[in-house]
């Protein structure tokens, strides 16, 4: 459930008009002394830095699909926890419309499916209604619009008739349409989500992209993680290849080149 809650928040900040929505400056996190803690790495030094990102600087501009690709441990997951404001650089800035992360309640944020307890006994319509917090504020009971947004963002991803269910009697692609819902419902501008295709049959995926076609011609900007090198070259704008540090960002023809990708891969085999 904290997952399902989590980067709620009832603050908001007004976008600098001519920022773009998100713009990372020579960024780096590192890794504690414990295996597979994530620090802030401002008591590191030497040989003790271990870097899950290291001097990330890119931006994306409002309305752009990008794909972010790269091998396992490449620091996917962790790149998006800097965007929500989950984990802080120990070097470098976030800005998102040209202020830190944690001042934004217009970031949607779609988990890994592993990373959710698919067994809490909540409904989908609770579920989209969290995305709800921002606007209404904890401890306060929706408003007859809060609710009707809900109903739009579930018919928009055409899960209305799933309203009523519990969350984890729904199949994956239809959890993964009701997690995008709930930005819909917080009226994201910027959807970042880690892997939602993974496991997805293709029809589940097709659905996937028809919302994210849907989301993009309202100049949503759209982050999303994937392994799939051929699906990143078909359906994005730009693909951000990354193994710690990027190795390249651009249109999907420039990053997909053999030099890249054994960057990347090492001597790992990629399917493109």
């Amino acid at each position: 459930m904290s997952t399902l809650l989590a980067h709620s928040s009832s603050k908001g900040i007004q976008h600098e008009a001519t920022a773009p929505t998100l713009q990372l400056e020579k960024v780096s996190v590192t890794y504690n002394l414990g295996p597979g803690s994530l620090s802030n790495g401002r008591n590191l030094t030497g040989s003790q830095i271990q870097y899950a990102l290291k001097d990330i600087s890119f931006a994306v501009d409002r309305g752009r699909r990008v794909a972010i690709v790269g091998p396992n441990g490449a620091g996917k997951s962790t790149l998006f926890k800097l965007i929500i404001g989950q984990l802080r650089p120990a070097q470098g800035r976030v800005h998102i419309f040209g202020h830190g992360p944690e001042e934004h309640i217009c970031v949607g944020y779609v988990p890994q499916r592993s990373h959710i307890d698919w067994t809490f006994p909540v409904t989908v319509s609770d579920v989209v209604m969290m995305g709800r917090v921002g606007k209404i504020g904890f401890f306060r009971w929706p408003r007859r619009r809060d609710k009707e947004i809900v109903g739009q963002s579930l018919e928009r991803v055409q899960a209305g008739h799933l309203a009523h269910k519990q969350i984890g009697e729904l199949s994956g692609g239809q959890q993964q349409r009701v997690f995008i819902a709930r930005a819909l419902a917080q009226e994201a501008e910027l959807l970042l989500l880690d892997e939602p295709l993974a496991g997805l049959d293709i029809p589940s995926q097709e659905a996937i992209f028809e919302i994210l076609d849907s989301v993009q011609a309202d100049d949503v900007t759209v982050l999303l993680a994937t392994h799939d090198l051929s699906l990143a070259a078909e359906q994005f704008d730009q693909i951000l290849l990354l193994n710690q540090k990027i190795i390249a960002y651009d249109i999907p023809t420039a990053v997909l080149t053999p030099d890249h990708l054994l960057q990347a891969y090492g001597g790992k085999s990629v399917n493109i």
